[in-house]
This record gives C-alpha cells, structure tokens and sequence, in this order.
C-alpha cells in the first residue's frame, strides 16, 4: 500500500477534526501518514496527532523539529520508507508508537504496565504468530551454571549475566537470577552496582528457544508484571554501571538503558528487532531508550530494524563512553 503522503497546509486542514475524518474513513485501516514539512505546521494542529491510532511521520528541514510527530524523517524517501516499515507490521508499529506517546513522562511503574499490556496484546496477534510460525520451535537443555553471577570486591558488587555458551540469551531462569540479586541491593546495600556479561556478548536479548512458551498472554503479563529486572534497574540506576561489549539486543539493549552510567567496547553493536517481530521492546525499552535518545528516535530506530555501532550509540546518547 502506498502511503499517504499530506503536505503541511493539508494537514492542518484534516488535522482540525481528526474524529471526522475517522468516521469517514479517511484514515480507517491506514497505519502511517507522511507529512511533508511537518516543521511548518500550526501548533494547534499538533495535539490531534497523539490521538491517532497510527504512526505520524513528519518530514522536518535541516536543524527543525516536530515534537508533536511519532517519528521524523529528514526528506520524503526516508519518510516513505519507515511508513512502509509500518505497512510491514502495522499492529506493532502503530501499538510502540502509541505506548511511546502514553510513556513519556509517565512514573517507572505505570510505564512498564502500560508496555507489558500492549506486549501482552501483540503476543495474541497476527504479525508475532507469523514470526514464530516461520522460525519454528527450539528447545534448549538445563544448563548446570547459574545463568547470574554475584561477586562482592568490597567497594562495589560485580554482576556478570552467566551464559557465554548463548551469548548471554536472556531467559526466564536469568531474568528471575538478576531480578533476585537487584533486589537484594536495593533492599539493604549501597555500594556500587557494575553489570557486566560473560563470553562473547553483552546479551544477545531474549531466548529464542523461550518465544511462545507461554499460551497465555494473559499468564504473560502477569508474569512481567511480577518478575521483571526493570524497575529495580532503575531503582538502582544512580549507582549502576553497565558495561557493554560485542552484542547488545533487544532485552540486552533496554536493561543496560536504565542505568546511570553506560560503558561500551569499541566493538560493541545494538539492535531493538522486536518490531520486525511483531512485537515491541518488552523489557523496559520503551521507558529506558527514550529517557536516553528520545522517543522519535527510538521508534525510527525500531522500525528500521537497525543495528547501530559503538561510535552511533554514543553519538545518539545511548551509551556514555567508547573504549
């Protein structure tokens, strides 16, 4: 489907009844809207775009800005190609883009309901359905080490994720070891906080052999809402350190987001392909990587299903420093 593609004058027109245009149908089943010099648009016809039920992509001159837009594009191709990014996998593209606009400013806790339901909603869809359809199942065996390491060096406390084998995979049986030992430290120690991964990678995000385990969406989400490393990362986030090397994706990539001080190898890589998955960040990445490289950015970031260097990651604010 070729997207709808409005200049800045049509956009204010349209913009002033947005309900009206909805039960027309104007805008009923398209997922993305590009708007051609977005920079120039009134302002009050920004506030109609958080109430649309589809990603608003403002193309913006050099040096300008659209705070009220979803994402900005710097010219019409590159705007055209994120709203096909959408046009790909619309449900998910369209439920980050409203979780994105709901988030900001929002408490830690009320975020990460909101993400955790919006996931949830995704993992009884289409688009994740036929992602896990075409990569098929895996099963993976008991691993005998425990998947977090706990080390205490006096001045500060060491945390190394424990999976090398697996480039630090994130599963159940690692979220709820370092949701135990983050707890511990909020509860009754001060010191220092450094995370780091053992073997080749970072994290390497979520396990795929743990995608689609639980039938229920519902079971899910309660599971995220009571087992989940993201708030007491960010509980911890002023004494915390992460140190990132080889990959950072997905889970890897949005834990590592909360902390106060973010450390990363020259060789170091990040992606957030939940998207491409029909799904969105689920482990605190829509509340983490916004507070660090804004929440257009995030979102161009997702769509495009990119993976960004040490020196980008810098560059964007995601991490602090480049070794």
């Amino acid at each position: 489907m070729d997207p709808l593609v409005w200049s800045a004058d049509e956009s204010a027109e349209r913009l002033a009844g947005p309900t009206a245009d909805l039960d027309a149908g104007v805008l009923r089943g398209v997922p993305a809207i590009v708007v051609d010099d977005a920079h120039l648009l009134p302002t009050d016809a920004l506030d109609p775009l958080a109430l649309l039920p589809l990603v608003c992509i403002g193309v913006v001159a050099p040096d300008a800005n659209a705070p009220g837009f979803d994402v900005v594009a710097p010219d019409l191709v590159t705007g055209r190609l994120l709203a096909e990014a959408v046009h790909n996998r619309p449900n998910a593209a369209t439920a980050l883009a409203q979780v994105l606009r709901a988030s900001e400013g929002q408490a830690t806790e009320a975020a990460l309901l909101l993400e955790s339901t919006a996931y949830a909603t995704l993992q009884a869809g289409p688009e994740f359905a036929a992602w896990l359809a075409g990569r098929g199942r895996r099963v993976r065996p008991e691993e005998p080490d425990p998947p977090v390491l706990v080390e205490y060096d006096g001045a500060r406390v060491r945390l190394t994720l424990n999976r090398p084998r697996l480039h630090n995979a994130y599963s159940a049986a690692m979220r709820d070891a370092l949701v135990e030992a983050l707890r511990g430290l909020v509860a009754g120690d001060d010191r220092p906080v450094l995370l780091v991964g053992a073997g080749p990678s970072f994290c390497a995000g979520g396990d795929p052999a743990e995608f689609g385990s639980v039938d229920d969406p519902t079971a899910a989400h309660l599971i995220r809402t009571t087992a989940n490393a993201a708030p007491w990362m960010d509980r911890l986030a002023d004494r915390l350190t992460v140190r990132v090397h080889g990959a950072a994706v997905g889970a890897g990539v949005e834990l590592a987001a909360f902390a106060h001080r973010v450390e990363a190898t020259a060789d170091a890589t990040f992606c957030l392909p939940e998207v491409s998955m029909g799904l969105i960040p689920g482990a605190g990445g829509t509340l983490s990587v916004p507070r660090r490289i804004g929440r257009q950015r995030t979102l161009a970031w997702c769509l495009e299903d990119a993976t960004i260097d040490a020196a980008t990651a810098l560059a964007w604010g995601l991490v602090d420093q480049v070794d």
